[in-house]
């Protein structure tokens, strides 16, 4: 079960469903997005004007509570307190397994878990399963211990809206549920939170189509993107590339420690500005949201390296997706993306979060054409080998065989 397939953790959710079926796992997807991607193997909740309605009041009655905090900041918080009744549908009693993803905005209401009578697994697709309302917890350790004077409501208060939201979970998550990391970080924050401590916690990493993302020559898609085919590209994106969690100031900040001699920068994503690369001294193409896998490769497979300065990311499926098109990474040596880029390997891990060290790995990826073209290559195998969705689709199966003690006949992803 999944939210908006569009989104980051959505099409992850759909990637996982198309790997299982390949792989003979019978499959289905249910969601409260409109777009079923001609897949007669997803359902919608949106079925009807009514209905779509109805998931547009729920999706904002999810986020009213937090208009109380005047001096919350500007950061995804979920209450779980609105959704569908979605235990009822025909589809639960036709699953063996229930595989929830991401399930905010007012998808499901988390008492609902609690009726849920079969085998029931939740991978983590940000902290938001083990947290008061966060999604990322942006340093603030509450969550180890029940959440409570939420720094991100900007609340003084031991019972906040943090507080009640955590208390929801821990009466309502049914004990024998298991818990899937998509990183071994975000596995261990688990481990350590009060309200996951004593579950049943894995890792699986997040999955990639590498059938969707492949290198394309630099030269075409260059012309196609009307990118300079003589500079050497930066590229960094995320869905809202101004995302607190996204790092786009030590990006900006790692600029004044680099040549800039011979640069571009790309940028893609939803951005309320035009002018972040105005002052920097590069000239800049700024792509805009990106609604397709087409423009994605493309940009992907157009730059020369991919920066990505994330402060805290869940895995980093935006780094996968540009290792499988042959672009080498630049991140920093934290949370999710350590499970993707090896050191030196297929990329860049900087000193958390030093600015100077990340242009020090731009530059590394950059200068020597003999070792960039190893980049190029072990980038490439590392997402084949460890994130395709097959791979992944495999350890599901697996997991899925344990719990029930025989290959599942149906299996409910969302």
């Amino acid at each position: 079960m999944a939210g908006s397939l569009h989104s980051g953790a959505g099409r992850g959710a759909c990637w996982l469903h198309r790997g299982l079926k390949n792989i003979g796992v019978e499959s289905k997807l249910l969601t409260d997005s409109s777009d079923t991607l001609g897949d007669n193997d997803v359902a919608t909740i949106a079925v009807s004007l009514k209905n779509k309605v109805k998931a547009k009041i729920s999706t904002q009655l999810d986020s009213m509570p937090t208009k109380l905090y005047r001096n919350r900041k500007k950061s995804n918080f979920s209450t779980g307190f609105w959704g569908k009744g979605f235990y009822k549908s025909e589809l639960i009693d036709w699953a063996d397994i229930i595989h929830l993803h991401w399930i905010n905005g007012g998808f499901i209401n988390i008492k609902y878990l609690s009726k849920i009578q079969k085998p029931l697994i939740w991978t983590m697709r940000d902290m938001w399963p083990m947290t008061g309302g966060c999604h990322y917890s942006m340093g603030c350790e509450n969550y180890t211990s029940g959440c409570g004077r939420c720094p991100q409501l900007g609340s003084a208060r031991q019972r906040d809206l943090s507080r009640i939201v955590y208390w929801r979970k821990k009466r309502y998550l049914p004990r024998n549920m298991k818990v899937v990391g998509i990183s071994h970080w975000l596995s261990d924050c688990a481990k350590y939170s009060s309200l996951f401590k004593n579950f049943d916690i894995r890792t699986i990493s997040n999955n990639i189509d590498c059938t969707e993302f492949f290198p394309i020559d630099k030269k075409i898609s260059r012309n196609i993107l009307n990118i300079p085919e003589d500079k050497k590209v930066i590229l960094i994106g995320a869905i809202n590339i101004e995302n607190v969690y996204k790092g786009l100031d030590k990006f900006l900040d790692s600029l004044n420690y680099i040549s800039k001699e011979n640069l571009y920068i790309v940028s893609f994503g939803k951005i309320s500005q035009n002018n972040f690369f105005k002052d920097i001294g590069i000239s800049y193409t700024a792509l805009g949201y990106l609604h397709d896998i087409i423009s994605l490769r493309l940009a992907y497979s157009g730059a020369d390296v991919f920066v990505a300065p994330s402060l805290m990311d869940s895995f980093g499926k935006t780094l996968a997706e540009s290792m499988a098109c042959g672009t080498p990474v630049v991140c920093f040596d934290a949370t999710g993306p350590m499970d993707i880029v090896d050191h030196k390997e297929n990329g860049y891990r900087a000193i958390p979060f030093d600015p100077k060290d990340l242009a020090k790995g731009i530059e590394w990826v950059l200068d020597d054409k003999l070792r960039y073209r190893s980049l190029v290559k072990n980038a490439r195998l590392k997402v084949e080998k460890e994130f395709d969705i097959h791979v992944i689709a495999q350890k599901y199966k697996e997991l899925y065989f344990e719990m029930t003690n025989c290959i599942p006949a149906g299996y409910v992803n969302g």
